[in-house]
């Protein structure tokens, strides 16, 4: 009786766990979404400019993609945003935001952007947070290099992971076309 009794308490327990890390996964993907979306009304305000949220999850898409015909410019961008003190791009995503930019030899100016939004809440522990400044970073990659995982942290540093070891990578920041209060420059 004690064993079918433990059993079920385990059962029990499982089923919380799984619920409390499908809600986690949606909170997280929502957190994601409305970045992006962040980003195309942000574009799509400006004169000239004209940018796409590319959808849901996907393995050959970058998250948005904005164009300036008349200034012959295409931007990819891989948008990151979270609670934590670091954010992660890994190297495949970095890699298809350049295959899109290198596709599109028409336009003059292509970069790939990595967009960073540190909310203003921080993850302290399990639904626990602490309040803090929100922070934007937007970082270019050089194109002449490698993809590879790479982290920006809530002050702005960045830095690659190779065989989980940090080395130092930095990136320049990049002046977007449109204004934000909380874009910050790493010094």
């Amino acid at each position: 009786m004690a064993i079918i009794r433990l059993n079920q308490i385990g059962k029990d327990y499982s089923k919380r766990t799984s619920i409390i890390n499908k809600k986690t996964a949606r909170t997280r993907r929502q957190r994601g979404y409305n970045w992006e979306d962040t980003l195309v009304k942000r574009f799509n305000s400006l004169k000239h400019w004209k940018a796409f949220r590319l959808g849901s999850p996907s393995v050959a898409l970058p998250d948005v993609l904005a164009v300036n015909n008349p200034d012959s410019t295409i931007f990819t961008i891989e948008a990151k945003s979270g609670t934590g003190t670091t954010l992660q791009v890994p190297f495949d995503q970095i890699e298809r935001c350049l295959n899109w930019v290198n596709n599109f030899q028409v336009y003059q100016k292509h970069e790939v952007i990595l967009a960073f939004k540190f909310l203003s809440k921080k993850r302290i522990g399990v639904g626990t947070y602490e309040k803090r400044k929100l922070h934007e970073f937007y970082k270019v990659w050089d194109k002449t290099r490698k993809p590879l995982d790479f982290v920006c942290t809530y002050d702005g540093k960045t830095y690659a992971l190779k065989n989980g070891k940090q080395k130092r990578l930095e990136l320049k920041d990049f002046l977007m076309p449109f204004k934000s209060k909380y874009q910050l420059f790493y010094k």
